[in-house]
């Protein structure tokens, strides 16, 4: 297993030279941050300036209340519909591009096309099978934070990895033998010992996260490729050949009450 160091470098080694191609593939989660942070400075520059040419506050609070009773008069059900369905799209495009990358990484060929890329979990072999394990995983993850927040949390870094053992797996053919959860088990089970060991390497982008927003955001244009290549690299390091080569799993029959 590498280092966090030997991970971060290979990540640099292999965007060197293709920053422009990696920022392309990265772009549609590079946005939203960008977009965000720059909302957010903007909303806090108005409530100053109202600050200084209101100093009762009675003008910053008439715009809070008008911000809060648009945002109540929104229907709950349409925000619960409209939040999963932002989060599914948020993960099958996050998810494709992963895969690009972990091909990337063990190929070293940079000869792929960018929108290609993105949308590699909006295929008709990958797109069912992520949307259900993307359902899979969402509700062992909020059963589990019924049980307080750590749990929850914990679980998410042991099925982080669901995603791409099922690329290996498939890749080979293997995913015919397999039921879905299968791979969430899978994943579970490679993570135990890690979740700690993969907190920290995200923890210890930290830093950069603090940078990159001191930047108005600019930073996450190199941060978010970086970062993604890196996590990447985790798992190919962490699993190995192992799934690549794995055409069965029955063994992990009957372990699905232990998620």
């Amino acid at each position: 297993m590498q280092t966090r160091a030997e991970l971060k470098q290979e990540a640099k080694n292999l965007l060197k030279g293709h920053w422009g191609k990696a920022i392309g593939l990265n772009v549609l989660q590079i946005l939203p941050l960008l977009f965000g942070l720059l909302v957010g400075v903007g909303i806090i520059t108005v409530v100053i300036l109202f600050l200084v040419q209101d100093p009762s506050g009675s003008l910053a609070d008439d715009v809070a209340r008008g911000a809060s009773s648009g945002a109540n008069s929104n229907s709950d059900g349409v925000n619960f519909v409209s939040n999963v369905l932002t989060s599914l799209i948020e993960t099958l495009l996050i998810v494709g591009v992963n895969f690009t990358l972990l091909d990337w990484l063990r190929t070293k060929n940079s000869d792929f096309g960018i929108v290609r890329g993105i949308f590699g979990a909006f295929t008709k072999r990958d797109f069912l099978p992520v949307v259900v394990l993307w359902i899979i995983q969402t509700l062992f993850e909020f059963f589990w934070s019924l049980l307080f927040l750590i749990p929850g949390i914990i679980k998410t870094f042991s099925y982080s990895q669901t995603y791409y053992i099922y690329k290996d797996i498939a890749d080979k053919g293997g995913d015919e033998d397999l039921n879905y959860l299968d791979y969430v088990t899978k994943s579970r089970q490679l993570m135990d010992g890690h979740k700690f060991e993969f907190f920290v390497l995200k923890l210890s982008f930290l830093g950069w996260d603090i940078l990159a927003c001191l930047t108005l955001g600019i930073g996450q244009i190199w941060l978010v490729p970086y970062k993604n290549t890196t996590y990447m690299a985790y798992y190919r390091s962490l699993a190995g050949e192992q799934f690549q080569s794995e055409r069965s799993s029955n063994d992990d029959n009957g372990a699905y009450f232990e998620q």
